[in-house]
């Protein structure tokens, strides 16, 4: 399954008892439809993400930022500390697309596209090995 939205918070890296870590994250999806008096209804869903595969990508994963996610989607239910029973959805990522959205996002990736092009114009020169 994919799903495109905003993140509403900085990712946080949390590490498990079997000292494995995971990136924590939320995500806001908007949609919009006409009921049957043609009033336009806002509606926003909210996903908690987990990342499993590498913590490095909590550092681009600012609020925000519009990602496009792929993975799968799961329910939870449990008991506020008010005592009224609450639920949410969580969605275990596989993949992670940027799509910007964000001024931290976007200098860190012009960074990276600096140090590429210096690393691209160093390796230019004649340096065949015959």
């Amino acid at each position: 399954m994919n799903i495109t939205g905003r993140l509403t918070r900085d990712a946080e890296v949390r590490t498990t008892s079997q000292q494995k870590e995971v990136v924590n994250f939320s995500v806001a999806i908007n949609d919009s439809y006409r009921n049957k008096q043609g009033e336009r209804i806002e509606q926003t869903t909210y996903f908690d993400c987990s990342y499993w595969i590498t913590p490095n990508v909590a550092k681009i994963l600012t609020k925000g930022t519009l990602v496009e996610l792929s993975g799968r989607v799961s329910t939870r239910a449990w008991t506020g500390n008010d005592g009224e029973a609450r639920a949410g959805l969580n969605f275990h990522t596989s993949q992670i697309k940027l799509h910007g959205g964000s001024k931290k996002t976007e200098t860190l990736q012009a960074t990276a596209q600096a140090e590429n092009s210096m690393v691209k114009a160093q390796g230019t020169e004649d340096d065949l090995p015959f």
